[in-house]
């Protein structure tokens, strides 16, 4: 028999996605297509969980290109070195000349003793389950579960990860699937049913429909 078609072209890819593409791809044409328009890349992993974490923080509730300049400005204070024992030397004036808010400061510090506590251990992470997981980084002051599943997206690359209060993914479903009807939390729950175990993969093509930038964490 021959070969199955390779689907997406990142050599970074993780193991799973050219399963995942074929899966898709036989759900709906809508999915054929999208995996071919986006066959380029695929979501990657910087590999590095605080230093993940703490860039999704600086980046909460503000736009893609001031987070890129506070984070920037962040890495500069830290003289290259992201280590949650270099933030923890920083002065709060420090860290506020970088555009970090006093709630984001606070946050970034927390983040950072729990890293130092070794409770952001990638070893510990992985012997976790997807919701284990989820609680366990919600237990750091300003970290909710769409943040903690971008954790587990991005960084600890889990397949089946479902954001379903994130709107890109409401905003994707309805565009691709039905005809600009609103879509929220419950119905895009609902909709990620069909997608198990693939759902992190799908929510990646959903986002690239809308922007064709790719987002890495």
């Amino acid at each position: 028999m021959a070969a199955s078609l390779k689907l997406n072209q990142d050599p970074h890819a993780p193991a799973y996605w050219q399963a995942a593409c074929e899966a898709l791809s036989r759900l709906s044409p809508v999915w054929a297509n999208l995996v071919v328009r986006h066959a380029d890349r695929a979501l990657r992993s910087r590999g590095a969980p605080y230093e993940t974490m703490l860039r999704s923080l600086v980046g909460q509730q503000i736009s893609v290109k001031a987070a890129d300049a506070v984070w920037a400005r962040v890495v500069d204070a830290l003289n290259g070195q992201v280590t949650s024992q270099a933030l923890l030397a920083l002065s709060d004036d420090t860290l506020k000349a970088t555009g970090l808010s006093r709630q984001k400061i606070t946050y970034s510090r927390a983040l950072s003793e729990f890293e130092q506590q070794g409770r952001l251990e990638l070893a510990l992470l992985d012997a976790m389950d997807d919701e284990a997981c989820t609680r366990h980084l919600c237990e750091i002051k300003g970290v909710g579960r769409w943040t903690a599943q971008m954790f587990l997206m991005f960084c600890l690359r889990r397949p089946d990860v479902w954001p379903v209060d994130d709107i890109g993914v409401q905003r994707g479903i309805s565009r691709q699937f039905f005809e600009g009807e609103p879509i929220g939390p419950k119905e895009a729950l609902q909709f990620g049913e069909k997608l198990k175990p693939w759902r992190t993969v799908a929510a990646w093509y959903l986002w690239r429909s809308l922007d064709p930038a790719v987002v890495d964490y």
